[in-house]
């Protein structure tokens, strides 16, 4: 049962991670440098977010020996 209940919040994991990688950047681009960065922050924050969200994902199988 727990490792179900593991395995069940791998997908909010991720998602997560990106929406806070994404959320993050377009604050910044918008917020902070006034539109005059806008693409630049978002997709590198978004970059971060997936690589943190797979980098969770990856502990988690590592963690469960899979």
């Amino acid at each position: 049962m727990r490792l179900l209940a593991d395995f069940s919040t791998i997908g909010m994991t991720v998602a997560f991670s990106i929406f806070i990688g994404l959320g993050f950047g377009y604050y910044l681009d918008h917020k902070v440098f006034g539109g005059r960065t806008t693409p630049v922050f978002t997709m590198v924050f978004l970059g971060f977010g997936i690589f943190a969200g797979f980098l969770n994902l990856y502990r988690l199988a590592i963690r469960k020996d899979l």
